[in-house]
């Protein structure tokens, strides 16, 4: 259903007080005025530098006070007919008590004359006297359909904007920008590559999520042959995003959770995947969700989660997610991180959009059980230190990459992971010295940390999927060996 067809519905029900939250306020008017007409209901807009702007292109004079212009609106009665005054930017108002009050009485009485308050605003800032008294209704950012309408209307001349599989990618990369900024985009990308270019939306893109601070929008051009081991890890993520489009969300994957301890490659494949199958990757900051005002961090949180869905199709890496959401079984931040934890598995369960996300953790016993639950993640995958195949493997990648001869002696690394392995390399780059020398200033942290390696491998052995064999992982302490392998059949991943 459209934002029009929803708000046509709740002007007909006659629901009094009507919060419309939206960045693109010129837009929304134009959409009410349209249904306005249509419907043949009265329209007037206040805003503080223009005033109050009646039907027919009245002005009415000192009207700029927004004591004023909410009493006006039933000067615009009639009695068969319905009137609507929009109040642009009118949160910026609600710390008045005259205006709260003066809302309230207006938004009851209006029910007697059909005389609708509808606030516009970027942000939901509702006080607690008009909680009950107000509908929220969002305006949704432009969907494919209006943003070919927008390019079309941009690039105007033939082969300006491509047909067929480069089209598609092109909406890919404007999907989540508002009306606004995709055709600031478009033009821009007219005046630099006399076309339309993905390449272009995507920095744009890019400049609005960092105007944002919660979201980090990464490009990197690293693919799954930069990344050593595991294998089923790998062929689980590509089968379920590279399976042909269906229409159906309930068929849609929706993520995996990566348990491992540091430097095995949880990050790195995260990244690789995106550029594997042609998703853009959102970094999610959870920390930069935090705010100092009462409800700021909640009011983050729903509004991060509404962006991510707008930006699908693509993958949402969360980094180290015990450490992201501390504080949820305590109350030293009197339940702010409980609430942003909640509110984001509310959104893991029942979000609809083809976002996939990847979560990584360290330290199991600092999450809550709740989080790891069938139909929140298609899988939770254990990620040991690398087997001597994906360890050679893994010196191959940052041998060549570290432009260091491949034929002279390595050093001992059966504690080594992935991330110790490419500090090996790059020391002995760095420090012009053979790879043994270098292994020397490198201690892995499966010595450092052997106790809490040894916990982790056995909590997950038996509970989660082995990240480079198909099958459950399963550790055996005493034998020296990390897996057991188990029997199943490959195509199951």
């Amino acid at each position: 259903m459209t934002f029009t067809e929803r708000l046509a519905e709740y002007v007909r029900a006659c629901f009094t007080g009507l919060w419309i939250e939206s960045h693109e306020h010129q837009d929304a008017l134009v959409a009410m005025a349209q249904l306005c007409r249509q419907e043949d209901w009265r329209m007037a807009t206040w805003d503080i530098d223009q005033g109050l702007k009646l039907p027919r292109a009245e002005t009415e004079a000192g009207a700029s006070d927004p004591l004023a212009a909410i009493r006006a609106i039933n000067s615009l009665a009639t009695p068969e007919g319905t009137a609507i005054l929009v109040l642009q930017n009118f949160h910026r108002f609600m710390q008045s008590a005259e205006i709260v009050q003066a809302l309230s009485q207006q938004v009851v009485t209006g029910k007697q004359n059909r005389t609708i308050i509808v606030v516009l605003s970027p942000v939901v800032s509702l006080p607690v006297e008009l909680e009950k008294l107000f509908v929220v209704l969002e305006h949704e950012l432009p969907n494919r359909e209006q943003l070919t309408e927008i390019a079309e209307g941009v690039a105007t001349e033939d082969g300006e904007f491509p047909e067929g599989q480069e089209r598609e990618t092109i909406l890919d990369a404007a999907v989540g920008l508002t009306r606004f900024e995709a055709e600031n985009a478009f033009s821009l990308s007219l005046i630099q590559e006399g076309r339309l270019n993905a390449s272009t939306l995507w920095e744009q893109k890019a400049q609005m999520l960092k105007k944002s601070g919660t979201l980090q929008l990464y490009r990197g051009g690293d693919d799954f042959s930069r990344l050593g081991g595991l294998s089923a890890l790998k062929a689980f993520t590509k089968r379920s995003l590279l399976q042909p489009n269906r229409n159906n969300p309930l068929k849609r994957p929706r993520g995996v959770m990566l348990l491992s301890p540091p430097g095995c490659g949880k990050s790195q494949f995260c990244k690789a995947l995106g550029s594997e199958v042609g998703r853009p990757v959102l970094i999610l900051d959870v920390g930069s969700l935090m705010g100092s005002l009462v409800g700021q961090s909640e009011e983050r949180t729903r509004h991060t989660l509404r962006t991510i869905d707008a930006m699908a199709p693509c993958v949402v890496m969360i980094d180290e997610v015990e450490k992201a959401f501390a504080g949820v079984n305590g109350q030293s931040d009197s339940g702010v991180a409980a609430r942003m934890f909640g509110t984001f598995l509310g959104w893991l369960n029942d979000h609809q959009s083809d976002v996939f996300v990847v979560c990584t953790a360290n330290d199991v016993s600092k999450l809550p059980p709740e989080f790891s639950r069938s139909e929140r993640f298609d899988g939770v995958f254990f990620v040991d230190l690398p087997t001597r195949e994906e360890k050679d493997a893994i010196w191959d990648i940052y041998l060549n990459l570290f432009e260091i001869e491949p034929n002279q002696r390595r050093p001992k690394d059966d504690q080594f992971t992935g991330a110790e392995i490419r500090a090996c390399c790059r020391l002995a780059a760095l420090l012009d010295v053979t790879l043994v020398q270098a292994a020397q200033n490198v201690v892995p942290v499966a010595v450092t940390a052997v106790e809490s390696v040894e916990r982790l491998r056995t909590w997950a052995s038996g509970r989660c999927l082995d990240a480079s064999r198909p099958g459950i992982y399963q550790h055996d302490g005493g034998s020296g060996k990390s897996r057991r392998r188990v029997s199943r059949d490959p195509s199951n991943n």
